[in-house]
């Protein structure tokens, strides 16, 4: 889990990732807290199952949204940024946890205390290291991918059983150890090569999750988990929506960030088990917090996977959520308007080359991308950039398409692309549209729909390449004593 946190994004998403993250914490734990004592739990039962439904899945949220490429939109890095925030929490919680159950009432402060001293030396040294040492260190090991994969098993190890000995939990010390990997440049290679490992152990996590869960003891809180996984697959996402429309944000992102905390954390299950094992809860509610798991994690994966299905049926409730002139993404939507005559739609390699080259010709292009970095970074460099996801509906509402000759599309989606012809030309668009296939296969599809043109990249270079070979092979050449051809230029 730790792996997948990397602090840099809570800076790219800034201060709505730390509002959203801890206004949402806040008002689930009270609201949670009122349901429990509604239904006749004691104040501490009611307590931990509160917390254990504050916190989401940062492994599903980040897995269903990489599936779905919105990991780099707006909503994904806002949803992954409030995600860590939550996932910080639940880490300083489980430190308490750690020295809480360990104390009576006389020494409990005094344990307090000190447990809060060792945890911020152990945050404080990990910062050090992470800032002087990791990097240098992961840059070595990196020279070998096996000997990077045994430095990341043995940091985690070194690292739980250092938070073992400090008096925390070795899951403490394991995600700590991520979260220093995770600001690495080396991310993605650790975590692609402890994949099968990590989906093997997890399988003993859950065997265990199972061996504690007695289904003859659970019959009379069927009720209380129902109404808890309701709360948990409603009321979650109803606060974020509260909280980012009072930011200023727009229904649609509210609301796609909104669904990725509808369901509860792998950390809820380790906190409670935690609770558990200090004595404050009793296996029944422990079980209660893994059956509202079970439901939530289940239903919350389709709720996701189909949110911009869902965001259709419910836009037009979802207004009430929006300020008049939501004014949230205006600093990633903001430029002031040009003489354009070109949108050019997606800033990878790509379009952002279709874009160099437009204003170099002297055709002023206005570019949209959906990630939030890449306008910000694109910005800095003097270009004209707008914040734009073509998954949402209202995109052209935005932009001023009715006044541009040509609109080009970068993104090889064929569904994406075949709704932005419809909803251009439904639109009364009269101009050129240009759109992008990723094979042939797909450019017949596109070309089946009212485009003017139907580009493909690969196709595209292949040209290039063969007019430079061309253009080459017409000039003056050397030929070696094998006869082989040496190009130049």
């Amino acid at each position: 889990m730790g792996l997948k946190l990397d602090l840099n994004l809570i800076k790219s998403t800034g201060r709505i990732a730390l509002l959203t993250g801890l206004g949402q914490v806040v008002f689930t734990s009270a609201a949670g807290l009122l349901i429990g004592l509604a239904l006749g739990f004691s104040g501490v039962q009611s307590l931990y199952i509160a917390v254990a439904l504050t916190f989401s899945s940062t492994i599903i949220i980040v897995k269903l949204l990489t599936d779905k490429k919105e990991i780099d939109s707006l909503h994904g890095q806002i949803a992954i940024g409030f995600l860590i925030v939550q996932d910080l929490v639940v880490i300083l919680i489980m430190i308490m946890l750690s020295a809480v159950g360990k104390s009576d009432d006389s020494s409990l402060l005094k344990d307090f205390a000190v447990t809060s001293l060792k945890g911020a030396v152990l945050a404080a040294a990990i910062y050090l290291l992470m800032k002087w040492v990791i990097p240098g260190l992961t840059h070595f090991q990196a020279r070998s991918q096996e000997l990077l994969s045994l430095f990341s098993i043995a940091w985690a190890i070194l690292l739980a059983s250092l938070s073992e000995l400090m008096g925390f939990s070795s899951e403490v010390g394991a995600f700590l150890a991520g979260v220093s990997l995770a600001s690495t440049p080396f991310r993605e290679a650790i975590s692609s090569r402890l994949v099968s490992l990590r989906d093997f152990l997890l399988l003993f996590f859950f065997i265990n999750l199972g061996s504690t869960l007695d289904l003859s003891q659970l019959g009379a809180l069927v009720p209380a988990a129902l109404i808890f996984s309701f709360f948990v697959l409603i009321g979650n996402p109803l606060i974020v929506l509260i909280i980012m429309g009072v930011m200023g944000y727009t229904k649609r992102t509210s609301f796609l960030a909104g669904l990725t905390v509808a369901q509860i954390s792998e950390f809820s299950l380790i906190f409670a088990g935690i609770g558990y094992q200090v004595g404050h809860i009793s296996a029944e509610i422990v079980g209660l917090i893994t059956l509202v798991g079970l439901i939530t994690i289940g239903l919350s994966t389709y709720m996701i996977l189909y949110s911009h299905v869902l965001y259709k049926w419910l836009a037009p409730v979802l207004q009430v959520f929006e300020r008049q002139t939501p004014y949230g993404e205006k600093s990633i939507a903001a430029n002031a308007l040009h003489a354009y005559k070109a949108i050019v739609i997606g800033l990878g390699r790509f379009g952002s080359a279709i874009y160099d080259n437009l204003n170099t010709q002297g055709i002023p292009a206005l570019g949209v991308d959906f990630d939030p970095k890449v306008v910000k970074n694109l910005r800095k460099q003097g270009r004209h950039i707008e914040y734009g996801d073509l998954e949402d509906p209202d995109i052209f509402e935005r932009l001023p398409y009715q006044h541009v000759d040509f609109i080009i599309n970068t993104v090889p989606d064929d569904d994406l692309a075949s709704l932005m012809i419809k909803n251009l030309r439904s639109q009364g668009y009269k101009g050129y549209i240009l759109v992008t296939a990723k094979n042939l296969k797909s450019a017949a599809r596109l070309s089946a729909y009212d485009t003017d043109d139907v580009l493909l990249p690969f196709t595209m270079a292949a040209e290039g390449i063969n007019l430079r070979l061309e253009k080459l092979v017409t000039q003056p050449r050397r030929r070696s004593v094998t006869g082989n051809l040496h190009l130049s230029g």
